[in-house]
């Protein structure tokens, strides 16, 4: 029964964040070096990891990693609307309203993860108790005096324990599901820049370069994550921008020659 839950999360994750459009032109040898190109960046965060000592606890490093992903999705977000907006205005009509009426897809991705967000929210006030807590337990009569005040309140009071066991059971349950999908509809939102194929077949190789490149750029701030040596960690720190930009421009090369989309079309002025 857990499993079918993950796997219908899995698969539904995967069509949320997938771009799917009408006409949408896939390139599957496009699509294949984005999966590999991910997979081997984790592949090499994980062999870094294990390969070589922590600067800082387990705990602090994952928490970095969400906070790294936390800021690339804001990267994203801002550069990624002003980019987006200013591909809108640029192209000619009728194309400006054709892709604005295409940012339905980004927008849903975007939405199911403020939503996941806000749930964990709620369900971590929850455990917490700051929503209804072991304290109300004897301070309200629900029944409002039908079976007078004291057996009334114990009722009430049992109920709200009965509620307090249960509630805190499909909280862990529904916080660990939220947690879970949140982070995977995030990263995944990442690796296809938040469906912004959508709007257009270009888009996600140049703002791909953009997002990259700002995260090298705020980790040249950040102490190292492990005691490697120099020449490891800025080989590391590099490889990812350097790939991407290169497959980023591959991809826009790719597309013009093999599909014919260039800027020029996309923004309606080849003509």
């Amino acid at each position: 029964m857990l499993n079918d839950i993950w796997v219908v999360l899995g698969v539904g994750i995967m069509k949320l964040t997938a771009p799917s459009r009408p006409g949408l032109v896939q390139d599957p040898v496009i699509s294949w070096l984005q999966r590999a190109r991910t997979a081997l960046g984790l592949l090499a965060t994980v062999w870094l990891v294990m390969a070589y000592p922590l600067r800082k606890g387990r705990q602090e490093f994952v928490l970095d990693k969400l906070e790294n992903l936390v800021v690339g999705c804001g990267i994203l977000l801002g550069a990624g609307a002003i980019g987006i907006t200013l591909f809108i205005l640029a192209a000619r009509s009728p194309l400006g309203g054709v892709y604005a009426r295409r940012l339905v897809g980004p927008l849903t991705v975007i939405g199911v993860i403020v939503l996941g967000v806000g749930l964990c929210w709620l369900m971590v006030l929850a455990l917490r108790g700051e929503i209804i807590s072991s304290d109300d337990i004897g301070r309200y009569d629900l029944t409002f005096g039908f079976f007078g005040e004291t057996a009334g309140t114990m009722i009430t009071g049992l109920a709200i324990m009965a509620l307090l066991v249960l509630g805190a059971i499909g909280c862990v349950v529904v916080l660990l599901i939220s947690i879970v999908t949140t982070l995977l509809v995030t990263f995944m939102a990442l690796n296809s820049c938040f469906r912004t194929a959508d709007i257009h077949e270009l888009l996600p190789a140049l703002l791909s370069p953009l997002l990259v490149w700002s995260l090298f750029a705020l980790s040249l701030g950040d102490t190292p994550d492990v005691a490697a040596p120099p020449a490891v960690l800025y080989s590391f720190l590099l490889g990812g921008p350097l790939t991407v930009t290169a497959l980023s421009v591959w991809e826009i090369r790719r597309l013009r020659h093999r599909h014919g989309i260039t800027l020029r079309t996309a923004l309606g002025r080849d003509r």
